[in-house]
């Protein structure tokens, strides 16, 4: 199973989709940032393109100026869709938290939902093949990046699961002038399969193989 592991810009259309999925006929899955669909016609337009392409996307969109959770399958379909967990630390993360499609338990963590997700992905009661993790711009010092890659190995491992997340390439959290770009994918032993710091090249990882592809 490959996955395309992309690290667009902030756009208006779908165009950097569109561009990947055409050069790169050959995956599965296709992942990008939390918010990369802007608004409601840019999921509607997502959806004709997984189904064209017999591709499944997941990302995120946002929805009355908020994130939302979304996967599309191969023929077009919303398979998973919900809001994202709002941060304080009393709330668990709202469901659903996987989906089954095609023979595989596909989980999934919003952004700054990885910080919850050691505690809360225990009320799966099976075994996830893989989680996505869309996030939304990059982080704003090195203690985040070390912080969040350290909480995905340590979900990889406590879940036994292979997890992989990306952001934009540009934009800072709340404006703050800061963004180092995250890309990564982790095997279910909790070791990189890669980890890219500020380096926003597309890549796309063969989950059987755990080889990487840098396509640009």
């Amino acid at each position: 199973m490959k996955v395309l592991i992309g690290q667009p810009i902030h756009e208006n259309s779908i165009k950097q989709l569109r561009n990947e999925i055409i050069a790169n006929r050959e995956v599965d899955i296709v992942l990008f940032p939390e918010g990369y669909l802007s608004n409601e016609r840019a999921l509607e337009e997502a959806c004709e393109l997984a189904r064209n392409y017999n591709v499944v996307i997941i990302t995120s969109y946002r929805r009355d100026n908020k994130d939302s959770a979304v996967i599309i399958n191969k023929v077009g379909e919303i398979i998973l869709e919900r809001a994202k967990t709002v941060p304080d630390e009393t709330t668990e993360l709202y469901e659903p938290l996987i989906v089954e499609y095609e023979g595989n338990t596909i989980g999934y963590i919003l952004c700054m939902e990885i910080l919850k997700g050691l505690r809360d992905l225990k009320r799966v009661n099976k075994h996830i093949n893989f989680i996505a993790h869309p996030i939304g711009v990059g982080m704003f010092s090195d203690e985040q990046f070390e912080e969040w890659i350290s909480e995905a190995k340590s979900i990889a491992k406590t879940y036994n699961t292979i997890i992989f997340g990306t952001s934009h390439a540009d934009g800072s959290y709340r404006n703050c002038g800061a963004s180092i770009p995250i890309a990564y994918c982790i095997d279910s032993s909790g070791e990189p399969i890669f980890i890219s710091k500020s380096d926003t090249r597309t890549r796309i990882v063969d989950l059987y193989s755990k080889e990487v592809k840098v396509v640009k």
